[in-house]
């Protein structure tokens, strides 16, 4: 079965399990980590993390939406940045072999 979620608090314990490393340096790092991620992202810039993925930021145009509420009474969606994730070629075999039920 497919677990519902993984933590930063669940990734600093696995990380710091068997480590001499204390756990409050590995929160550091792996905040580090994902403020470096952030920060690339936010200056337009691709992160490419090998046998990972991709992350790319993408804009997505302006539209028209309906309100679900009022769906006679027509939304502009303004264009806005979006985040997309492309699977790498090892995480991408690893997710085939998981069981679906």
């Amino acid at each position: 079965m497919i677990a519902s979620k993984l933590t930063k608090k669940d990734i600093v314990q696995a990380v710091s399990a068997g480590n001499d490393v204390s756990h409050a340096e590995i929160t550091a790092l792996v905040q580090g980590v994902l403020d470096c991620i952030v920060g690339a992202l936010e200056s337009g810039k691709t992160v490419e993390l090998r046998n990972f993925g991709v992350f790319e930021i993408q804009i997505r145009k302006a539209r028209i939406g309906r309100n679900p509420n009022k769906p006679s009474v027509p939304i502009q969606i303004p264009k806005q940045a979006v985040i997309k994730f492309k699977a790498g070629k090892t995480l991408r075999e690893k997710l085939k072999k998981i069981k679906l039920h």
